[in-house]
């Protein structure tokens, strides 16, 4: 019996020995071919994984893009009521313009020139508008606010008197205000946006004709027209009517009778612009500019 169980006993591995290395090996052989694709399953022929498939991005909704673009116009269009509303209920707390005619009747007065009547002469209307202001003849509001944008933006610029931009805020300058910055742009915008609608157009260029200064010692386009040209307004060509119109700018500079060379450069700006806005032709503003201009050689009074 003893033998047997010693025979037994000898027989079966001990506990405590480590495995075999080949029956390791072989394991993790076996553990390894568990891991390699099939060949025989679905792969490519040389046995390697199949490529995974893409996986199709969504399109973006054209719905999406589309209510985005609505919002977004959506709050351009309040930002803009907005800024109108603002504008409009400034203008209201400023003071009435009802005394513009008789503001500009006393400006030329005051320099011994002949106030003039509706309506303006065609030819510098036309010429004045172009260089100026030339969204004059659109829409009010639209103008006003065209004319605010680029005066404030100017203001905030330079830090100075940036000058009207609309030729209603001119002449709300040239009334009813004085001195210069942010401040006075503003109040200048709300004044130009009540003379816009409470005279016509014809009504406010009028009174912007009467009331800026030419140069020369002459104010007004009547007095202007017939100091330098020795004509009526309304017989003004459109050699003379464009010389007038880039006048105001710079009045001192750009005298024509002192300074004819300058005054041509700033006459040739506004033909370009006349050109521009399809009051003439290229033909038409180059053969206007050609032109002789009858100067009285004098001064005003």
């Amino acid at each position: 019996m003893a033998e047997g169980s010693a025979t037994v006993g000898a027989s079966l591995p001990r506990l405590s020995e480590p495995a075999p290395r080949a029956l390791i090996e072989g394991t993790a052989d076996d553990q390894a071919m568990s891991q390699r694709p099939d060949p025989e399953g679905p792969g490519t022929l040389d046995g390697s994984a199949p490529a995974v498939p893409a996986v199709a991005r969504p399109r973006r909704s054209r719905r999406g893009w589309k209510a985005r673009l609505r919002r977004a116009i959506l709050a351009v269009l309040g930002l803009l009521v907005a800024v109108v509303l603002a504008t409009m209920g400034y203008a209201i707390s400023l003071p009435s313009v009802a005394n513009a005619p008789a503001l500009v009747a006393a400006i030329v007065r005051a320099h011994n020139g002949e106030v003039g009547r509706l309506p303006a002469p065609v030819k510098l209307g036309e010429a004045v508008v172009a260089v100026e202001d030339e969204h004059f003849y659109g829409n009010v509001v639209l103008n006003v606010l065209d004319g605010a944008a680029r005066a404030s933006l100017t203001a905030l610029r330079t830090g100075g008197d940036p000058g009207g931009s609309t030729i209603a805020q001119q002449l709300a300058k040239q009334l009813y205000t004085a001195g210069g910055g942010f401040g006075t742009t503003l109040e200048e915008v709300g004044l130009g946006l009540k003379l816009s609608v409470s005279y016509s157009r014809p009504m406010v260029l009028e009174m912007y004709l009467n009331a800026i200064y030419y140069g020369n010692g002459y104010w007004g386009y009547v007095s202007a027209a017939r100091g330098y040209f020795g004509v009526a307004p309304n017989q003004l060509t459109w050699a003379e009517a464009s010389m007038l119109a880039g006048l105001p700018q710079a009045p001192s500079s750009y005298d024509p009778v002192q300074h004819l060379a300058l005054a041509k450069q700033r006459q040739r700006q506004v033909l370009d612009q006349l050109v521009a806005n399809h009051i003439l032709t290229v033909t038409q503003g180059d053969a206007t500019y050609q032109a002789p201009l009858p100067l009285i050689a004098q001064h005003g009074d």
